[in-house]
């Protein structure tokens, strides 16, 4: 080996990091929970549903004879944010990763899809505890722990195609989602901006430390949406597809990996080409 070169084999490995992954039970938590057990972390599966965290943990043990743990979390709470942060550190003694994925359509999908002109400023109100208020919560407390330990840690936030792009309100003709009528709320589109604008602001936070915080945003994702929503989206992305969920595990295992070290206030955009026309 030349003089100066480092053995780069193991570079995205993550033996021995200790991974908190909220939104964990959800429909992209469960790849992400599997991935980052599979590539070698210790892995807390956090959701608001402690039933569909534990059944995530259970797959990836019948399948990969490999633990995982469940956590029954709100993260609009500071009181179960706080109870979480307590639980990693008396259990494991640090955290290495953050994965900030949980998000909110609302209890009322019918709700969440209304006109812009109709929106009920209660559902507003619901999305924005989780997918703003939320986010703020864990990442503060996770970074404020990272800061304080010699070796850091990877914040990284989930986003969409929709916090950096208008949608395109023409695919939404016919288009539906677990047979409720589609589009996307101003609402969403906010809160996920938001994400973006956190993940900047956070990068700068704790100076000196080895903290970094980064975004991931995904393009559309199949996941129960009718045929003509597919066709529709797909024929906007120069791919000519929707994403599969495992399509996203790339990007995370990067940027918690020690590949991403000098990487920090970025956001991944994941879209098969969408944000480039």
């Amino acid at each position: 080996m030349n003089q100066g070169l480092k053995d780069l084999t193991k570079l995205f490995s993550l033996d021995e990091k200790v991974v908190v992954l909220t939104g964990g039970g959800g429909i992209l938590g469960r790849h992400f929970a599997s991935a980052l057990v599979q590539f070698g972390a210790t892995v807390v599966v956090a959701d608001l549903n402690f039933e569909s965290a534990a059944a995530v943990c259970q797959e990836i043990l019948n399948d990969f004879s490999l633990e995982a743990h469940p956590f029954e979390l709100d993260v609009s709470s500071e009181a179960s944010v706080k109870s979480l942060m307590e639980f990693v550190v008396d259990k494991f003694g640090r955290l290495d990763v953050l994965h900030n994925n949980a998000a909110s359509k609302s209890s009322d999908l019918k709700r969440f899809f209304a006109n812009t002109e109709d929106y009920d400023m209660d559902i507003w109100h619901e999305v924005m505890e989780v997918n703003l208020k939320g986010m703020f919560l864990m990442a503060r407390a996770a970074g404020a722990l990272m800061a304080r330990q010699e070796t850091g840690g990877s914040i990284i936030q989930t986003a969409s195609i929709y916090g950096i792009l208008s949608p395109d309100q023409r695919i939404y003709e016919g288009a539906e989602y677990m047979g409720v009528q589609i589009n996307n709320p101003a609402v969403y589109s906010i809160s996920k901006a938001g994400v973006v604008g956190l993940t900047r602001h956070l990068s700068t936070q704790w100076l000196g430390s080895k903290v970094r915080v980064n975004t991931i945003t995904p393009g559309g994702v199949e996941s129960g949406q009718n045929d003509t929503f597919k066709k529709n989206y797909s024929n906007r992305v120069p791919m000519g597809r929707m994403a599969d969920a495992n399509e996203m595990v790339g990007a995370l295992i990067y940027l918690a990996s020690d590949a991403s070290t000098y990487v920090t206030g970025q956001n991944v955009i994941v879209d098969g080409g969408l944000s480039a026309w």
